[in-house]
């Protein structure tokens, strides 16, 4: 399957994690890092827990075989091991929270998660206000310091926060099948050209059979149904950048915003009046 080249972006390495690695005596540690839009940063991984988001901007962040859109009021978890990437759509501010874990250890619940817990997968959450403040006072200084009161009610503070975030079902998930992926990626970069499966299928040289088949047999989903996913990332981007619901429902192709709303109530449960501030 062939796909609209992407757009060039300037693709820089991760800063070394290990300057900021968490241990038992900084369990959470905090690295920061401005970005201008159109920059990727390469696939790394490590083994510790993260959460991902921007104070200012957008970025998208990919792992785990899903894609997940970041505005200032949204947070990505990314267990530890997992391979992630950043592609930033919007000079951004991200700060990065690492989280100490032993081999045991799988989320802010020092370990007591279940095998199925929410917390060893990558998940979106919300960015309390307090949150967003404590993030804020967390150093960011490379290197061990000398642990301090202030740095261990911080941190402290910041898990409890952490657990009590709510989860958003906001994500895309991605194939593993090469050619379904180049079709995906070719989407997420301007759904509006691929409102339809007959328009997947006309633009890769499949038939519509082949594109329905691979979505379901590789993401257990209609291209439809996925397609919205893409949709509302696209929207919250968007919505980031305080563009009024006229413009955003008829940038991503709607007849009117009560479309658009219809789409979003049916998705979240919620008014993008809500489910955007």
């Amino acid at each position: 399957m062939t796909h609209p080249a992407d757009r060039p972006r300037a693709s820089v390495p991760p800063v070394d994690p290990y300057q900021f690695a968490p241990t038992p005596e900084h369990p959470v540690r905090a690295k920061h890092r401005r970005l201008n839009a159109e920059t990727r940063i390469d696939p790394h991984q490590h083994p510790w827990a993260q959460l991902a988001f921007s104070i200012t901007g957008v970025i998208r962040l990919t792992a785990d075989h899903g894609t997940y859109i970041v505005p200032p009021s949204r947070a990505v978890w990314i267990p530890p091991g997992v391979e992630h990437a950043v592609s930033v759509l919007e000079d951004a501010e991200l700060r990065t929270i690492y989280i100490h874990q032993d081999e045991h250890h799988c989320g802010p619940d020092n370990g007591r998660a279940a095998p199925d817990s929410p917390w060893r997968t990558c998940r979106v959450l919300e960015v309390s206000s307090l949150m967003r403040e404590l993030v804020m006072q967390l150093t960011v200084a490379p290197g061990e310091l000398a642990p301090s009161d202030r740095e261990y009610h911080l941190s402290a503070l910041v898990l409890d926060e952490l657990r009590r975030a709510k989860p958003v079902p906001l994500g895309v998930a991605l194939p593993r099948d090469k050619r379904l992926l180049s079709l995906c990626e070719a989407v997420i970069e301007d759904p509006g050209r691929w409102a339809t499966l007959d328009d997947c299928a006309r633009g890769t040289g499949a038939s519509p059979r082949t594109v329905a088949r691979l979505f379901r047999s590789e993401l257990g989903t209609t291209f439809l149904q996925w397609r919205q996913q893409v949709l509302l990332a696209k929207a919250l981007a968007m919505a980031a950048r305080r563009l009024p619901m006229a413009v955003i429902s008829a940038e991503l192709g709607y007849a009117s915003p009560s479309a658009f709303t219809a789409m979003v109530r049916r998705s979240v449960g919620a008014p993008p009046s809500r489910f955007f501030n």
